[in-house]
């Protein structure tokens, strides 16, 4: 279904019914779509942390302090 500005705006409530049940709204401007309604669809569940466990490992002092040499290498000085 696509309705002009004006009309979403005078009809919005009917609108977002229509889109409720399914139904998809394009908005238009002069004949030309700018927008769209679409059903709300909530993301997934909640994020956990510690999800990567397992699938790599860190070598021993891989924390420790770069030296002048490494710093200078890393940054291609």
């Amino acid at each position: 279904m696509q309705v002009n500005i004006h009309e979403a705006k005078t009809n919005l409530s009917r609108l977002i019914e229509k889109v409720a049940k399914g139904q998809e709204v394009v908005i238009a401007k002069a004949g030309k779509p700018v927008a769209q309604l679409v059903p709300f669809r909530p993301r997934g569940g909640k994020k956990t942390l510690g999800t990567a466990r397992g699938i790599g490992e860190l070598k021993e002092g891989w924390d420790a302090p770069l030296t002048d040499q490494e710093m200078a290498d890393w940054f291609g000085l």
